[in-house]
């Protein structure tokens, strides 16, 4: 596989899912991040650690998410998964391909970006994190442009009005995380033990 395996951008990972604190973004591509609380505790962080790994907040959007690639479901880095939404005939397939997973005691998530034939260009990141109070929030980052060649992209002003209601369904995907998941359970996320003095 090709250094950027295909992607329609670059470079890889420009939204920093292991960074609190997201760096400085490649020009020419609009640049959003927003944050929300979703829960409180333990068992929050858990079950929403575990759904977002297993792509719910794209599922619970109104999207499905299938591997491309052979592998299973859940986010693994080089992994290659068709995103698809749409209503009866009219269906929207988005090749993707996961470009960083972070899964920390504190920081869990992953970022995916855009391959050939996506109706976009660019790349976003849903990133499940924790604070010393126990709360629980989920934070979206993404980095959108034009794609650079194909049937799309003259939609581009279309494609991102469409991209403010999908952000606004992502934000409220887990707030319930209720802590539910559509795929079975994993292991529980732990803090990792202090190192020994």
């Amino acid at each position: 596989m090709d250094e950027d395996g295909g992607l329609t951008y670059r470079p890889r990972g420009a939204t920093a899912p292991q960074a609190p604190v997201w760096p400085a973004s490649p020009p020419g591509f609009r640049r959003f991040e927003a944050t929300v609380t979703i829960g409180r505790g333990e068992d929050v962080w858990n079950a929403a650690g575990e759904a977002v790994l297993r792509w719910e907040v794209k599922r619970r959007s109104g999207f499905a998410v299938a591997p491309a690639d052979g592998g299973g479901v859940g986010a693994r880095e080089r992994g290659r998964y068709t995103v698809t939404a749409g209503l009866g005939r009219c269906v929207v397939r988005e090749p993707v391909e996961v470009v960083a997973v972070v899964e920390t005691g504190d920081r869990c998530g992953f970022a995916y970006g855009t391959r050939e034939g996506h109706p976009v260009s660019g790349e976003e990141a849903f990133v499940v994190h924790r604070d010393d109070e126990g709360r629980v929030l989920l934070t979206l980052r993404s980095l959108t442009r034009a794609a650079p060649r194909g049937p799309w992209r003259p939609l581009f002003p279309v494609l991102l009005l469409a991209q403010l209601h999908v952000r606004r369904r992502y934000l409220r995907a887990l707030r319930d995380a209720g802590v539910r998941s559509t795929g079975p359970r994993s292991r529980p996320r732990r803090r990792p033990a202090p190192p020994a003095a």
